[in-house]
């Protein structure tokens, strides 16, 4: 299973969900932002702009953040400018072989490399907050996944500040048809998000555990139902 991360917004918490929910499935998440890298940089190996340069292979640069394996990306610009985007797809799914689930973070924006890796992946988590111009931005992103026969499978409404309204989650779901999943802002998210732990090795009773808890959930139902759609056609 390969999930995409994405939201379009920049600073809306993409890094934080991908980090956490590649933790929950056990899998790896791959830092898909070629020229805004967020999450850790990882040891001194190679990262994802050598394998798409064709200059490691992307097992080799597959290291461990603590109890998160991560494919990190670098922060120059001429790697950015030396890898090639077509390579992408040839590299999650080679990973998602080795490890069987890969959570890609997605840049911001909707520039060419989001399509490559919102096609490249099964599924799609929106991720945005209650703000006007991120929900704009996350329905915008809706549209390019669709176009991409990339479903969305989940809203993950981040920095919510207590309970969120029934208007306000109902007006997401009714929109992007999608069940939304709601994580409170807590300063013990934003830690770990500084340490690049996931919040479950810094608070593991913060209620945002539950919450990607839930979300790993449903997206292994998904990866349930598409396998059993290519069994029965086969």
């Amino acid at each position: 299973m390969i999930v995409a991360v994405t939201g379009g917004k920049g600073g809306v918490g993409k890094s934080t969900v991908a980090l956490n929910l590649a933790h929950e499935l056990d899998g790896v998440v791959v830092d898909g932002d070629l020229t805004t890298a967020d999450l850790p940089r990882g040891g001194s190996g190679p990262d994802l702009h050598d394998v798409l340069a064709d200059r490691a292979d992307p097992l080799e640069a597959v290291d461990r953040h603590g109890p998160v394996r991560l494919l990190p990306c670098g922060r120059t610009l001429s790697g950015a400018r030396a890898a090639d985007l077509s390579m992408f797809p040839l590299v999650v799914r080679r990973l998602e072989r080795e490890y069987g689930r890969v959570v890609i973070d997605c840049p911001a924006g909707l520039a060419r490399d989001v399509g490559r890796q919102l096609a490249s992946a099964h599924v799609a988590v929106l991720v945005t907050t209650p703000t006007e111009p991120a929900l704009a931005d996350a329905v915008r992103t809706r549209r390019v996944a669709l176009d991409l026969e990339t479903p969305v499978a989940a809203v993950a409404l981040n920095r919510t500040a207590g309970a969120v309204t029934d208007g306000v989650t109902e007006r997401i779901e009714r929109t992007v048809s999608a069940p939304v999943l709601s994580l409170e802002e807590r300063s013990v998210i934003a830690d770990a998000q500084r340490q690049g732990r996931p919040i479950a090795a810094v608070a593991p009773d913060c209620p945002a555990v539950d919450a990607v808890c839930t979300l790993a959930r449903r997206l292994e139902r998904c990866r349930t139902h598409r396998d059993d759609r290519i069994d029965a056609h086969d």
